[in-house]
């Protein structure tokens, strides 16, 4: 099946300029093609056209995995009123008894939280089985290295914070090449809810609208 998905505005990679009503052509979760939507949809008119509001992207890389989803609890939301919504790192973890199935269920809602802000690959490694499980089942690529940031003991689930552009978050094979630039690549990709790359920077990665793996899609803002 073919489908493209159009947006506002498509940032292609790095050094390629963006791209107004730009679009992906998808054929079997890979990208066949890239350009303006109206000239990708008279080209394929029988291909299904998903339209997005905002500007799409390739899908962004989480450098803190190990320590968001390893060194942090996601509580579930049961249990917001004691221990609120947001990961509890470090001291705010005493008390809260952690066995395997915990940190195995805490991570399911981390991957959800990931995806939520345009994830599609995360760097570890991941050493309790139950977590690794949550990543793998995910479809999110796992990678043994990322370009890490000098964040101090603070983390985030924002693969935007403290980056200086957008494609320094995004995630590629290699990392350094456009993720749009030859058919056959991975559709990974996601749409945030800003006009450029500048607000998305500024209002960081929570603006997610939706995000797809491999075509298919795991996240859509409701």
């Amino acid at each position: 099946m073919l489908t493209i998905h159009a947006a506002d505005l498509l940032l292609p990679g790095p050094g390629q300029r963006a791209v107004a009503g730009g679009a992906l052509l998808v054929r079997d979760g890979a990208v066949a093609a890239v350009g303006p939507s109206e000239e990708l949809a008279a080209a394929h008119p029988t291909a299904r056209v998903r339209r997005w509001p905002g500007l799409l992207t390739p899908g962004l890389v989480q450098p803190q995995g190990s320590a968001l989803l390893e060194r942090a609890y996601h509580p579930d939301p049961r249990e917001s009123d004691a221990l609120g919504t947001e990961p509890l790192t470090g001291a705010g973890l005493n008390g809260v008894e952690m066995s395997d199935s915990r940190w195995g269920a805490s991570a399911r809602r981390g991957v959800q939280r990931m995806l939520a802000h345009g994830t599609v690959a995360v760097a570890g490694p991941f050493s309790r089985p139950a977590v690794a499980d949550a990543v793998r089942r995910s479809g999110m690529r796992l990678l043994g290295g990322a370009p890490a940031e000098e964040t101090g003991e603070r983390i985030s689930l924002d693969p935007l914070a403290w980056r200086r552009t957008a494609a320094e978050a995004f995630a590629a094979p290699p990392l350094d090449a456009p993720p749009f630039d030859a058919q056959s690549r991975s559709a990974d990709f996601a749409v945030f809810d800003a006009p450029d790359e500048e607000t998305l920077l500024e209002v960081g990665a929570a603006c997610c609208v939706v995000t797809v793996l491999g075509g298919r899609m795991v996240y859509r803002r409701r």
